[in-house]
């Protein structure tokens, strides 16, 4: 696929988002390293620290569907600077990347900022570690 089909899919995503509290909605699309796409959105509940963020369920996606290697992980708001992860969520893509996986930030205008897992968490903890 090409990448303007890569952020249609993350938009997609996003236009799924369950948030009727904060009118946040974020999108997520992750290529594993074989290839494979698995989207996610966030989903939030009444009792609000419940929810669950977009990059959450896509790495639950892909866990179910037999996978564990994130290549590249788009993340989409309707923020101008683009997805950013939060602190949680960059040690979830940790979990399963390495330091070069490439976070791609998207708007609904599309691509704002690429970096490498490394530079998004730098000196971080991984599974490596225990």
């Amino acid at each position: 696929m090409t990448e303007d089909s890569h952020i249609q899919l993350t938009k997609e995503a996003m236009s799924k988002a369950y948030v009727p509290y904060s009118n946040y909605p974020v999108g997520v699309l992750i290529i594993t390293d074989k290839g494979s796409e698995y989207s996610g959105c966030n989903v939030e509940n009444a009792s609000y620290p419940l929810g669950n963020c977009a990059e959450a369920s896509a790495i639950a996606s892909m866990v179910m569907g037999g996978e564990h290697k994130i290549n590249k992980i788009y993340v989409m708001t309707k923020n101008d600077e683009g997805g950013i992860p939060c602190g949680g969520c960059r040690q979830r893509i940790r979990e399963f990347s390495d330091a070069t996986t490439e976070v791609i930030m998207c708007s609904t205008e599309g691509i704002k900022n690429r970096m490498h897992l490394s530079d998004l968490l730098p000196q971080s903890f991984g599974p490596e570690h225990l």
